[in-house]
């Protein structure tokens, strides 16, 4: 069981890792001045799709650290 939640878990950093960079990505593009406003608000809306979906990957990843330990003991 922990070969397969090991590799979950690498996973699982790694696509927090990357919604958590594509949001901040989206967010500094909304804070340039030459973006206009539809623009402005089609990245702010990207920028909340990311942070969600990095929400919900770093749950999965803590309810992976938690079987972790609860088969370690």
């Amino acid at each position: 069981m922990i070969y397969i939640l090991i590799p979950a878990l690498i996973i699982l950093m790694g696509l927090t890792l990357f919604s958590l960079l594509k949001g901040l990505n989206a967010f500094r593009q909304a804070l340039d001045a030459d973006v206009d406003p539809e623009g402005a608000h089609l990245l702010q809306l990207k920028q909340n799709k990311m942070m969600w979906a990095r929400i919900k990957y770093q749950g999965a990843a803590i309810a992976i650290v938690v079987i972790l330990m609860a088969v370690a003991r």
